[in-house]
C-alpha cells in the first residue's frame, strides 16, 4: 500500500458512500471510513470503518500522524459544525490536507412558503408566535430540546432507529430510512394531518420530498439556514472531491 494514498473520509452523508465507492473501486487508496456510530445498523461504505469519535481535535491529529494519513476529505452533514471544527483544527496541527465536500444548500422555488430562521432556539420561537399545532420535526431527535416548552403542540418524528425516550409531550414517531420521495411525504403528511414543518437546510435529492410535498400541499417550512462556512477548500460533488485528490497526491 503506498503510504502517500491513504484517505480519511469524514462519514455519515450519502455523499461520504459515493466518494468512498469511488475511491475504493479506484485500487489506488486506503481508504478509512470514519462514522459517528449513532445509528445502530448503519450502511457501511467500501473500506476500512473507524466507528466513534477520535476525542476532539487533539486526539484526530494524534490518529493523523499514527496512521500517516495523507488527506482529510469531511463529508458529514452540513450542520456538523463542531465535527468540522475539530477536523480542520486536527489537519492544520498534523499539517494534513483538508476538504469539505457538502452539498449545495437547497434554493427556494416558486410556490414555497419557506420562514428562515438562523436555528433550533429561533424556530421553536417563530412557532410559539404562530398557529402551528401539528409540525413536522425533521432536524434529527437529538435536537429536539428547544421544542419541549411548546406543550400545546404535537411533533411528528422521524427515525431510523427506534425513539423511546424524549422531552416532548405531545409526539409520534415513524421509522424511516432515505431517501424520502414525494408521494410517499405527501401521503405522510396528510395522514398526520400536517400544518408545517420545521427543517435544516440540508440540501441534496435524498431529503428533499419534504419540500416537494410542502410545496404541493401549500405548507410553510421553518427552514433552518446553514452555519457559517470554514475558511477551507470545498467541493459539493464526491467527483470533484477526488479531482481534488488526484491533483494534491
Amino acid at each position: 500500500m503506498n503510504p502517500d494514498k491513504q484517505v480519511l473520509i469524514l462519514s455519515g452523508t450519502g455523499e461520504a458512500f459515493a466518494l468512498a465507492t469511488l475511491l475504493f473501486a479506484d485500487g489506488n487508496y486506503r481508504v478509512i471510513n470514519s462514522l459517528a456510530g449513532r445509528t445502530k445498523a448503519p450502511v457501511e461504505p467500501p473500506g476500512e470503518i473507524h466507528m466513534g469519535g477520535f476525542g476532539g481535535a487533539e486526539g484526530l491529529a494524534k490518529y493523523l500522524r499514527s496512521e500517516v494519513i495523507s488527506a482529510v476529505i469531511d463529508a458529514t452533514h452540513p450542520f456538523a459544525v463542531q465535527i468540522s471544527r475539530n477536523a480542520f483544527q486536527a489537519c492544520n496541527a498534523a499539517q494534513v490536507p483538508y476538504l469539505q465536500l457538502h452539498r449545495p444548500a437547497w434554493e427556494k422555488a416558486e410556490g414555497d412558503t419557506w420562514l428562515p430562521v438562523a436555528n433550533l432556539d429561533a424556530a421553536a420561537e417563530l412557532i410559539a408566535r404562530s398557529n402551528f399545532r401539528r409540525i413536522f420535526l425533521t432536524t434529527g431527535r437529538q435536537e429536539v430540546k428547544p421544542f419541549a416548552e411548546l406543550e400545546d403542540r404535537w411533533f411528528l418524528l422521524r427515525s431510523v432507529d427506534p425513539i423511546s425516550d424524549l422531552p416532548l409531550k405531545n409526539f409520534d414517531t415513524v421509522l424511516g430510512r432515505g431517501p424520502f420521495y414525494e408521494q410517499a411525504e405527501t401521503q405522510l403528511l396528510n395522514e398526520h394531518r400536517i400544518d408545517s414543518i420545521v427543517t435544516k437546510n440540508s440540501g441534496g435529492p435524498a431529503t428533499y420530498g419534504k419540500i416537494a410535498a410542502a410545496r404541493k400541499l401549500g405548507l410553510p417550512v421553518i427552514v433552518i439556514q446553514r452555519p457559517a462556512a470554514l475558511d477551507c477548500n470545498h467541493v459539493g460533488r464526491p467527483a470533484d472531491a477526488v479531482k481534488w485528490l488526484k491533483q494534491l497526491i
